[in-house]
């Protein structure tokens, strides 16, 4: 009996070795591979490409317009009168619509910021690639931890049920002790079945994320490790104002806008158009034309509601702005609280929890060797280690997770 009782507890407190483990995954190598081969980075990326190409095109002047003709007189065919009639020639003119200085200028500054603002789409999508790996990633390191201390556990309830088996054939324990370790260890044959499931989902979640096959091999990630979490709520939120990549696109945006209201403004300027022509007369010397044309802006009522409209956009994108940074702001202080609460619970768990529940349980397998405490009182305590042990990687999982999406917010790395 002794020696069932140091086998149960050597399986309580010693981690199983694994004979056949799966190859290690580290985070920074996920991270990497998302990175280097998820299609939402690049779809951003060939996005901002194509924005980089409208500044020339709007500082480009209008394509010029050849004109070719000609002029008969007596018949209706070319050359008709040419040489003996003033009026009779043949000839070509070129046209060049000239805007107002400024005009090109500013609509090339709007494409420029649009193209920055299309720059800030990458990094948030970097951020959010590399946010969802790690959550997969760390989701799936829950399902490996999950799996270990449910397969510990089972191990040491076998053991525990061999005990209340050979004590209930030599009648010092009742038939129901068995039946009860029994449906206990059925259940956590359940559970193993559920945490293989989500495993398998995980798995899945992580090949997407790193555009593989569904059926690519994943290894076992590094364990989930308690970190050190020190920061304010304020800190936090500054580095999200400063760095989150949503408002820097926000505040991009203003400026775009703020130039759109400049270039309605300027539409108030005429345009011109620069005219040349050359005329063949035959025998007569050729005719030559200018001419400079001045596009007069008299709709102005047309023109102020062009300017009231970017003026009320300018207002619709600071308005966005301060959406995105209050709504940032409320996600930040939800995250932060959701990471220091799993933080601090995780090592109360750690520290003090689970040591006095694995107290218990050992006292209460000691004493019922002796017959001191009844079977269900073991079972009580064992039940309790178990759930405090899956709580404990539940709120870690959770703190990593929410740490993750902390630094998507905030554009930093916020724990090593």
């Amino acid at each position: 009996m002794r020696l069932l009782y140091g086998f149960l507890v050597t399986a309580l407190f010693v981690l199983p070795l694994h004979a056949q483990a799966p190859a290690r995954l580290s985070l920074d190598e996920v991270v990497a591979d998302a990175l280097a081969r998820n299609p939402e980075i690049s779809a951003a990326e060939r996005r901002h490409d194509a924005a980089l190409q409208r500044p020339a095109q709007e500082r480009s002047l209008p394509d010029p317009m050849v004109s070719a003709g000609y002029s008969a007189n007596g018949r209706p065919w070319p050359g008709a009168g040419l040489g003996t009639e003033p009026t009779s020639n043949i000839g070509f003119m070129v046209s060049q619509e000239v805007p107002y200085p400024g005009k090109l200028d500013l609509k090339a500054s709007i494409a420029s910021r649009e193209a920055d603002a299309e720059s800030q789409q990458i990094e948030a999508a970097r951020l959010s690639v590399t946010a969802r790996a790690k959550q997969a990633y760390y989701r799936l390191a829950y399902t490996y931890a999950v799996g270990d201390v449910l397969t510990r556990n089972r191990d040491l309830l076998d053991t525990l049920l061999k005990v209340s088996e050979n004590r209930y054939a030599v009648g010092q324990a009742a038939q129901q002790d068995v039946i009860k370790a029994q449906t206990q260890l059925s259940i956590l044959e359940l559970q193993l079945e559920r945490v293989h499931q989500e495993r398998a989902t995980r798995e899945g979640d992580l090949n997407a994320l790193l555009a593989r096959p569904a059926a690519t091999p994943v290894g076992r990630p590094d364990d989930l490790q308690l970190t050190a979490f020190d920061l304010s709520l304020d800190s936090l939120v500054t580095l999200a104002n400063e760095h989150a990549p949503m408002l820097r696109r926000d505040q991009i945006m203003i400026d775009r806008s703020q130039l759109s209201v400049d270039a309605a403004r300027r539409d108030y300027k005429p345009d011109f158009a620069v005219t040349g022509g050359y005329y063949y007369m035959g025998a007569m010397p050729p005719m030559y034309e200018f001419r400079f044309d001045v596009k007069v802006p008299l709709q102005r009522a047309r023109r102020a509601a062009a300017v009231a409209e970017q003026l009320s956009t300018v207002e619709q994108a600071r308005s966005t702005y301060d959406s995105t940074r209050l709504g940032l702001q409320g996600r930040v202080q939800e995250d932060y609280q959701m990471a220091s609460t799993s933080a601090r619970l995780a090592r109360l768990y750690r520290d003090t929890v689970l040591p006095q529940a694995r107290l218990a349980l050992e006292s209460s397998m000691a004493s019922y060797e002796t017959g001191h405490v009844d079977f269900l009182s073991v079972l009580t305590n064992f039940g309790t280690v178990l759930e405090y042990e899956m709580t404990y990687f539940e709120e870690l999982a959770g703190y990593h997770t929410a740490v993750s999406r902390l630094e998507e917010m905030t554009g930093t790395p916020l724990v090593h």
